[in-house]
């Protein structure tokens, strides 16, 4: 019999993968599942920005600090995976510069590194700008591949013993009374049903985490927030560029290789599986990306596409999701609502995952009386190509 503790992770996304990486170096037997390929949820769909925590720096200092503190780590742990290119924030109209202050202010009080620029540097740099920019301030944002990161992280929990099940659906989850015992799934390639046992279950499926929770009969107040995303050919900048406002529709534009990336819009939906792509937003990533970048207005269109992002709490009477937090927040199930063995942890951005998991497997770790702390502040991961190599 193996002695070692076994986790259940639900999710292949971002998130999942830095769980599982967490655990398997603090020595858990971990077996991740996930209903399709990895990352092909919400991580998959995102627009690739390595978040500075500046567009959350005003309204949502939390999260904020929480993007610049991760930012830096992933920089450290996974070297030349990020176009560390910078991200701009102008001012294109008197509302933006009334914003300005109290941006520069957020910026200050979250530790967020910045340089003011005058108009005539940024267009020099960035020379696609809208030529009417009234000011511009400079912070440390980059990009990513939206999959390459989770799959370091996969990559490197599989070195240490983790198994990544795909097309591999929870069905159902085992109780026995009020105890979480594992998970009923479903094998998607060979139609097989069988059961996964299981000294703690983690219920990491984003934006599914309520559906997941249900079945233990337990709410998480995720609210799905769906938003459309915008390619278009052509990189119109090489840097980051962001509207200097409140977060709102369409003010980022993002390169992507030989792409640019204008988001996003956003609603709230109760069914993550049925988000209905709205032309209307399409219009609307046009709009308001030239605004930024007039060329952008007439450039050709490579792809439309919509995620939904997880947020949590209650929407309030508001159906944009924009006053809902970014932060994440880790569920004791057995604290909160009596049940035993099972952990969710929601919320949260591409950025943070790891720190998602740090906060996750400390719950874990304490349940199972693993004495291991965190490393994963410090190792290295994997290439994401490591991955596929040990599954083959």
């Amino acid at each position: 019999m193996n002695s070692q503790p076994h986790v259940v992770v639900i999710g292949g996304g971002a998130t999942g993968a830095a769980v599982a990486h967490d655990l398997a170096l603090r020595g858990a037997r971990v077996t991740v599942v996930e209903r399709g390929e990895v990352t092909s949820g919400t991580t998959g769909r995102h627009h690739g920005l390595l978040h500075s925590g500046a567009r959350y720096a005003v309204k949502d200092p939390e999260s904020a600090r929480e993007c610049i503190q991760e930012n830096m780590i992933l920089r450290k742990i996974a070297p030349d995976e990020f176009e560390l290119n910078n991200g701009l924030f102008v001012a294109i109209t008197d509302e933006d510069m009334e914003y300005r202050p109290r941006f520069l202010e957020g910026l200050a009080e979250c530790g967020i590194p910045h340089k003011e620029i005058s108009p005539r540097e940024a267009l020099e740099r960035e020379p696609n700008l809208n030529p009417e920019l009234k000011a511009a301030v400079e912070v440390p944002d980059g990009t990513m591949d939206a999959m390459r990161l989770p799959l370091r992280f996969f990559a490197t929990a599989q070195k240490n013993g983790a198994i990544v099940k795909t097309y591999t659906e929870v069905i159902d989850l085992l109780m026995d009374g009020k105890t979480v015992s594992g998970v009923r799934v479903r094998d998607h390639v060979t139609g097989k049903e069988y059961e996964i046992g299981a000294d703690i279950v983690v219920n990491a499926a984003g934006a599914w985490a309520d559906k997941i929770a249900a079945m233990a009969g337990v709410h998480i107040p995720i609210k799905p927030s769906p938003g459309v995303l915008v390619a278009v050919w052509g990189r119109w900048s090489n840097m980051v560029i962001n509207r200097m406002t409140m977060a709102g529709d369409g003010d980022i534009v993002l390169p992507q290789r030989a792409l640019s990336i204008i988001g996003t819009s956003s609603w709230l939906v109760d069914d993550p599986d049925r988000l209905e792509m709205k032309p209307e937003h399409i219009d609307l990533m046009y709009e308001y990306g030239s605004m930024l970048i007039p060329g952008i207005k007439h450039a050709k269109m490579r792809a439309a596409w919509a995620a939904a992002r997880p947020l949590i709490g209650e929407s309030d009477g508001d159906d944009t999701g924009r006053e809902l937090s970014r932060t994440f927040k880790c569920f004791d199930h057995k604290d909160r609502d009596g049940i035993e063995g099972f952990v969710t942890i929601a919320g949260g951005k591409a950025t943070t995952a790891r720190a998602m998991a740090e906060a996750t497997a400390d719950v874990v770790a304490r349940k199972l009386g693993i004495d291991v702390p965190c490393t994963t502040r410090e190792v290295v991961l994997l290439p994401h190509t490591a991955y596929y190599r040990r599954r083959m």
